[in-house]
Order: structure tokens, then C-alpha cells, then sequence
């Protein structure tokens, strides 16, 4: 016996009539048929949505009547087939029926739809329908789009509020869009709709324009989506219009925080859904204990970084010789590219790779015991000299290091060797390493210097001075022996960091930037005489980018030089910095981010996707945000979970905002030039401040009247703050490039401007 549910609008009493008498028709003619009408379910004080899935789910086929279309039958035939039923739609042709709507609509006519003109009619169609299965639903989940969007024929707050909050919590999404396509296709939707995970389907008020249609198409999708177990939020205004009998199957806003608790609910929901479906396969034991996620700072994680290092556009671009200098704030990675650069150069035998890192006071001795007696074009004069002569000292030494087993294997090499031993034993370098030899040098230099001129301030040296000074052999010599040499090499790199080590930021003086400036000057030099002699010579330094401005602003010419900027911007980016992280002690290293991350921390939190959450109160550094998912991780080790929860990233989160504020209270000291506690002062003071209420506050911490545009400069420069301009969203630097001027005229073009805390900052302050 085929059973069959007939679903109809009680609204239309004709309608209701003929079925009726169909029924007693083929009760009595045809007994193999089982004809269930909707009406029988009507149980009072029940939810008429209980019996009716009931029904259809009890049923062989859907038989729904179209005349009068309705949100009840239409969501009915949705929800039958996604439960695979075999669905007919029947029409009234005595009736007048509006097909401007229907038409408009799309999903009747592209499912396909029999008239009748009485019961007799009616019951021979019935007789003729057969349960040989419904239309072919998809059982492959798309991972990229794991969410139905239905969105509405024009924007609206409501629908503007979901697709927000959908982008915040990162889950990606697809669905029907009215402005590309003028009719639903039931095919489509069906097939769009089994490929999610979950549907999000708002409803509009009747007040709309074309709100009629759209809650028709959003019937259809709720049922399809229902009926095929996906996560499924069907949204509306307080004021409806979803029917009484379908309202417990509708959640009601009133404003976009109750989208956003929805949309939060339905995150985690979906996202627990995802990694059911698709678990990654892990070790034995805790996967999480036993993640290896490197260190927060390069320098201690040299040996290892090789493994995951992300080659970003401007490490290429290091590595092809195009730029001469790499820049970026601290904790975005110039010594991991420095390492990294340093690994890949060494790999070819034949290359020569000079690394420098000095430590910053052999330069801040120089500064103070040479650099402040003499005018300023005997220092320019004097540094430029001392590097060059350095440079090639460093070549000489790593060249000699790198061959001294080699020549005495190569006939070739031993000659040329034996020239270079003897030039650079004779010169002022010292054994040790390069920091050694750096402050052997500049001992020598001060010696020499106050010896001969004593401290007499504003000295004018001679071309002649400067080099007797320098150089206790003739520069040229070293750079004949060594250009000689070179011929048996292919290419040569002096790779110079740890050069603003120590400089306090915005606290550098001229003396400091000239340092930076002859220091260029002196690898530009260099380069233009190996380069002429037909060697492929390369140097890059690398420097904070706050040192590099005033280098711009103190010699315009710099802004020319071509440079590679480690500012981060881009979120994916960073992502994949992470993803390469939590990949490397896998067999597999193609695994996606979303995959492995889902396996080590809860989706979602306040709604957002967490590792947006974390990135974005990172300030945009890879340091930062390494630190502070070691900081989550470690709370959730030590408590033996499985995963990151909630409790974990609100406890990592407090020790990483703890860190943050002790770093910027250090750079505020640099500044102020006194120890100061200026950031604690902000405790309890709120996120949000007018200008003359942040003076009020670091005037309460004793900041001087002259040293207030510094300090929220620094803020503004740090991150700490950004800027509110009129009814515009914050701004902070790292949005901007990490452009100050940019983030100036913002501020200064603004009506009404507010500072804004930074959230990185608030777990620490108690806010």
C-alpha cells in the first residue's frame, strides 16, 4: 500500500472541498492508496508542526496543493524533499490564481505542477502518482562554503547584521542572491542546500517590497534544510510574519546583538557539525600536548623555523637581490627572514655569506667617544669609512674561514688563498666573532682619536685623517686581494641586523640615523666596486620601521631605496603562518587550516571564529600572535584537555594582554624618559575617549604638558589606540598600511573624533 500525505491551504474552501471528496473516491475505488490529509493532524494544543512531520515522514509520497501558495505547504514540500519523498503538486484551474507571484517565486514551475478541474480529475491523477523516489540530494558537504545564505531582494539592516556576522565568525557561505538571479530554482536550491552544513534563512516583514515572494522561498529552504538535518536558523523581526503554527521552528530579533547571538550559536553548532564529519587523523595521545608550535622569537628557534617558515612575497624578493633593505616593527619577523636568508645563501657552495649581527653598544661607545667632537661632515666621513673598511674585513674573514681546508685541496685557490691570508693579517682585525672584532675595532678607533685630536669638540677631519685613522693598510690592497679572490665564487651577501638593538623607539637621535645612513652608504659602495669588477654582490639591512622613517625624513634620497616592508596586513597570511606551524610534526604538510585547527581549539568565540580572534588582537604581528596561542595552549595542557575551550583562550588571552601592556609601558619609559606606569591608568576607565578625557588620563599619570602629543602619538603608532572618526568604524594603524600620516588626516579631518581602546588590551586592564 502506497501511503500519502496531501498538504493544502485551509484558506481556500473550494479547494478543500474537492480534496475532501477525492479522498471518499478513492477510498472507495482505490484501497492500495492510504490518503492522509494535513486537517487530521490538527491536534488541539499541540504544535502543528510535531504531527505534520509526523505525517510526511510516515509517508511513501507529498501530494501539495498550489493553488493559493501559502508558507505552511510550501515549507511541507521542502521539508519532504529533503527527506527524499516523492513530492507531486497539484492546481485548482477553476480558481484565479496570482502567477505574477508564482512566477516570481520560481521554485512551483521548476518542480512542475498538475491541474484538476474536480475530485473526478483530481483522483485520477492521484491514482497515477507512484513512490519511485524523490530528486537526488547530495551527500558531499562543501568545506569552503559550509553555510545557506537566503538573502533578501534588497538589503536591509537585518540581513546586512547576518552577512556580517557570518564573515565574522569566518564561515563561509553561499546561497540564493535576487540581484543576480530573478527566480529560485528548486534544483539548485535543493542541491546548494545539501552541499552545507547549516542555512541561515531571515524572513521580512510584510511591509517590504517583494516580502511576499521572499518568505515563499524562505518556506521552501527551511523545510529542505530541516528535513536534511542541517544546522538551521530561521530568523525574524518581533513584529513576524511566521505563522503561529510554525513559530517554534523561528528565532525573533530585535535588534543586531540578537543576530549576533544567533549567528554565535549556530558558529559553534556548524562548526562542531564540520569536524564530525571530517576528523583529522592524529596521533596517539593528547594531539594538542603534543603540538610543536615553535617559538615566539627567531632567534631561538633557528634550527627548527626552516621546517615551516612561510616565504612571503618579500622574503622572494630579498632572495632575488631586489631590495637593500627589510623593514618592520618589532615581532614581525626581519630576524626570521634574516635567518632564513642567511640558510638559503649558505646552501650553494659557492656563495659567499657574510651574516653581521652587533650588539648595540659597540656603536653607542663610537657615538659617545668619537662621534660627538666632530662636525657633522667628518662624521658622515668617518662612519662611512669605518664600515666599508669593515665590510670588506668581514668578507675577507668569512672567505678565509669558508676555504681554509678547500685551498689546500685546489690548486686553483691556494695562491689567491695565501695573498688574502697575508693582506688581512696585516689590517686592524682581531680573531673572535664578528661582535668581538666590531669592538676590537672601535677601541682602537677611539684610542687612536683622542690620542691625536684630543676631545676638542666640532673637529673637521681631512680625507687623509679619516683613512690613517681607519685603516692601518691601504683599503685598496684588501679590496684587490679580495676581488681576485672572488673570481672562484658566484655570489656574495652581507646580511646586517641587530643594528637598532637597544634604540629605544622614537627615541633615536641624529646620531643614531647617521649611524643607519653611512651604513648603506657604505654597502652601496662596496656593491658598486664589486659589481664593476664583475661580481654578483648583495647586502640587506634590516631595521625597525620607525628607525627607517627618520632615516626617510632626515635624508630624502632614502624614500628611493628599494626596500621590502614585513608590515602584516592580510589575515590569511598570518593564518598560514600558524598553519605551517601546526603542520610540521605531521606526515601530511598539505592539510588545511581550518581542518587542524578545529582539532585544537573551539570554533568559536563571542561569536567569532577564533582564530580571527586571536589575529585580530595580535596588532597584526606573528610574534604576538604565536604567543598568544602558546599562551592558550598552555592553559589547556596543563588542565589535560583535549582542545582549546573557551576558559583557555579567556585565560591565555589575560597572560597575553599582561604582556602587551608591560611592553608598551617599556616603550613609554624610552619616551618619557622616566619609569612610568602611564598604561595602568586606563584601568577601569573605559574603551572609548574623547581627546580632552585622554588628556585627563595621562595628564593623571603625571605625563609632562609638553610630552602628551608624544605619548598618544606612540599609542597611536603601537596600536594601543585607534581613532574613531565621526559614526565611521576604528581604525587602527595596522588597518592603515601602518601609514601615521594617514591615520593623522583621518583623525584631523574628523567632526567628532574618538580614541578607541585596543581589545588586545582589554583582558589585562580588567575591562
Amino acid at each position: 500500500m502506497v501511503k500519502a500525505f496531501y498538504a493544502y491551504p485551509s484558506s481556500v474552501a473550494d479547494v478543500t472541498q474537492v480534496i475532501n471528496a477525492t479522498k471518499r473516491i478513492l477510498s472507495d475505488t482505490h484501497r492500495d492508496l492510504d490518503l492522509h490529509l494535513w486537517e487530521e493532524n490538527d491536534i488541539s494544543g499541540r504544535p502543528l508542526t510535531d504531527p505534520i512531520f509526523k505525517g510526511i515522514e510516515s509517508a511513501d509520497i507529498l501530494i501539495a496543493d498550489v493553488t493559493a501558495i501559502n508558507f505552511n505547504v510550501t515549507f511541507e514540500i521542502g521539508y519532504a524533499i529533503g527527506l527524499g519523498k516523492r513530492v507531486y503538486l497539484t492546481c485548482d484551474s477553476n480558481i484565479s490564481r496570482d502567477s505574477t507571484l508564482a512566477n516570481k517565486i520560481g521554485i512551483f514551475d521548476t518542480l512542475g505542477y498538475e491541474t484538476y478541474t474536480d475530485e473526478i480529475t483530481l483522483s485520477e491523477l492521484i491514482r497515477a502518482y507512484r513512490s519511485d523516489g524523490g530528486i537526488p540530494i547530495r551527500s558531499i558537504v562543501s568545506p569552503s562554503s559550509p553555510v545557506y545564505v537566503l538573502q533578501t531582494p534588497q538589503s536591509n539592516s537585518a540581513m546586512i547584521a547576518i552577512t556580517a556576522r557570518i564573515k565574522k565568525a569566518r564561515l563561509g557561505y553561499k546561497g540564493y542572491i535576487p540581484t543576480d538571479d530573478a527566480r529560485l530554482s528548486a534544483v539548485k536550491a535543493i542541491d546548494d542546500v545539501s552541499s552545507c552544513h547549516g542555512a541561515v534563512i531571515p524572513l521580512l516583514s510584510t511591509e517590504f517590497r517583494d516580502a511576499a515572494v521572499h518568505n515563499i522561498r524562505a518556506a521552501f529552504i527551511a523545510g529542505l534544510a530541516i528535513a536534511m538535518g542541517k544546522v538551521t536558523l530561521v530568523l525574524q523581526p518581533k513584529d513576524g510574519p511566521a505563522p503561529l503554527d510554525v513559530r517554534d521552528l523561528v528565532r525573533t530579533f530585535s535588534s543586531p546583538d540578537d543576530i549576533a547571538g544567533f549567528i554565535a550559536t549556530l558558529a559553534l553548532d556548524i562548526t562542531e557539525r564540520f569536524q564530525t564529519d571530517n576528523p583529522l587523523p592524529t596521533t596517539q595521545g593528547n594531539f594538542l600536548a603534543e603540538l610543536a608550535i615553535g617559538d615566539s622569537v627567531a632567534e631561538n628557534e633557528f634550527q627548527t623555523l626552516g621546517g615551516y617558515y612561510l616565504r612571503t612575497d618579500q622574503y622572494k624578493r630579498a632572495s632575488r637581490g631586489e631590495v637593500n633593505i627589510v623593514v618592520g616593527r618589532k615581532g614581525t619577523g626581519k630576524t626570521a627572514l634574516f635567518s632564513q636568508l642567511r640558510n638559503e645563501k649558505r646552501s650553494r657552495v659557492h656563495n659567499i655569506v657574510v651574516d653581521l649581527k652587533p650588539e648595540g653598544y659597540q656603536l653607542i661607545r663610537l657615538k659617545e667617544d668619537v662621534l660627538d667632537y666632530l662636525a657633522d661632515g667628518a662624521k658622515t666621513h668617518l662612519i662611512t669609512a669605518l664600515f666599508e673598511y669593515l665590510f670588506y674585513l668581514e668578507i675577507c674573514y668569512k672567505v678565509l674561514e669558508k676555504d681554509r681546508e678547500r685551498h689546500m685541496r685546489d690548486e686553483h685557490l691556494y695562491e689567491p688563498y695565501r695573498r688574502l691570508r697575508e693582506v688581512y693579517d696585516s689590517g686592524s682585525a682581531a680573531e673572535g666573532d664578528f661582535s668581538e672584532r666590531l669592538l676590537g675595532l672601535s677601541q682602537q678607533l677611539i684610542a687612536a682619536f683622542k690620542t691625536r685630536f684630543g676631545t676638542t669638540m666640532d673637529q673637521r677631519l681631512t680625507a687623509s685623517e679619516v683613512t690613517e685613522l681607519i685603516h692601518k693598510r691601504n683599503i685598496r690592497d684588501i679590496r684587490d686581494s679580495l676581488s681576485a679572490y672572488l673570481e672562484f665564487k658566484d655570489s656574495i651577501w652581507v646580511l646586517f641586523d641587530n643594528l637598532d638593538k637597544g634604540w629605544s623607539t622614537h627615541g633615536l637621535t641624529d646620531g643614531d640615523i647617521l649611524i643607519l645612513r653611512c651604513l648603506i652608504d657604505a654597502a652601496r659602495k662596496i656593491q658598486r666596486e664589486l659589481q664593476r669588477d664583475g661580481h654578483d654582490f648583495h647586502s640587506v639591512v634590516f631595521v625597525r620601521n620607525d628607525v627607517y622613517q627618520l632615516l626617510v625624513e632626515a635624508s630624502a634620497d632614502y624614500g628611493k631605496e628599494s626596500r621590502a616592508v614585513l608590515d602584516w596586513t592580510d589575515a590569511d597570511l598570518l593564518r598560514e603562518l600558524l598553519r605551517r606551524r601546526l603542520i610540521s610534526n605531521q606526515p601530511i604538510d598539505d592539510t588545511p587550516f581550518d581542518r587542524i585547527w578545529s582539532q585544537i581549539c573551539v570554533s568559536h568565540y563571542h561569536g567569532e571564529e577564533t582564530s580571527q580572534y586571536l589575529i585580530d588582537r595580535s596588532l597584526m604581528r606573528p610574534r604576538n600572535l604565536i604567543k598568544l596561542l602558546a599562551h592558550c595552549r598552555g592553559f589547556a595542557v596543563g588542565l589535560e584537555r583535549t582542545r582549546i575551550e573557551k576558559i583557555d583562550l579567556e585565560k591565555g588571552l589575560r597572560a597575553y594582554s599582561i604582556d602587551l601592556i608591560t611592553e608598551a609601558d617599556q616603550e613609554l619609559t624610552d619616551i618619557l624618559g622616566t619609569e612610568t606606569d602611564l598604561i595602568y591608568y586606563f584601568i577601569g576607565e573605559g574603551q572609548e575617549f574623547e581627546r580632552e578625557r585622554l588628556e585627563s588620563i595621562l595628564i593623571g599619570a603625571e605625563v609632562p604638558a609638553e610630552k602628551i602629543d608624544d605619548v598618544i602619538f606612540f599609542m597611536l603608532y603601537y596600536g594601543f589606540l585607534g581613532v574613531k572618526a565621526d559614526d565611521r568604524d576604528p581604525k587602527y594603524i595596522y588597518e592603515l598600511e601602518y601609514d601615521m600620516k594617514l591615520l593623522s588626516t583621518i583623525a584631523a579631518k574628523a567632526d567628532r573624533l574618538t580614541y578607541i581602546l585596543n581589545p588586545a588590551f582589554h583582558p589585562g586592564l580588567n575591562l
